[in-house]
């Protein structure tokens, strides 16, 4: 199991073309598209999903306050086989499903700076920036000026930083 730090925001995205025109003209290294299909569990404190998909897969535990803008989310994350199916049966049977959330992701990353753009069924198009910090090298203060600044650069507006998960979204009918 890896356990990180990062700070991250996510916003609300209606060009997608030109984040991703902005992203490669910085540098940024495509790693994939991927489809995912995240299960949140119903659980007392946090958030616990199994995410699937044909790059990232991984039960994720975290802890983030629902905040507009930058937040710290404090993750744990055992990486699972792609197909999943023997770790969501006994979590669904265990805890019970609160909502499933599927989208398809564009992966990309400057340095320690992971970027996604989100096309999600249901809700729409969003961008998210994670500065991870891995080992605690980097500090929240360091991520938080990385998160800020690449909000700046891709132009992400303040007014289109949401303060909730797109589970939430999905179960509040947003």
């Amino acid at each position: 199991m890896m356990a990180h730090v990062n700070v991250e925001i996510k916003a609300r995205c209606g060009d997608e073309d030109r984040v991703r025109g902005t992203l490669h003209a910085h540098g940024a290294v495509f790693k994939g598209l991927d489809r995912q299909t995240d299960v949140y569990f119903n659980v007392s404190r946090g958030r616990l999903k199994l995410r699937r998909g044909r790059i990232e897969n991984a039960l994720i535990f975290y802890k983030r306050p629902d905040q507009e803008g930058p937040r710290q989310s404090n993750v744990h994350l055992c990486p699972c086989s792609p197909d999943g199916g023997d770790v969501e049966a006994l979590f669904a049977e265990m805890l019970g499903v609160r909502v499933n959330v599927v989208k398809d992701r564009e992966i990309y990353f400057i340095g320690n700076v992971k970027f996604h753009i989100d096309a999600v069924q249901g809700l729409g198009g969003f961008v998210e920036i994670e500065a991870i910090d891995t080992d605690g090298s980097i500090g929240h203060d360091e991520l938080l000026e990385q998160c800020r600044r690449f909000m700046g650069i891709l132009g992400i507006d303040e007014s289109d930083l949401l303060d909730r998960s797109y589970s939430d979204m999905l179960l509040e009918g947003v």
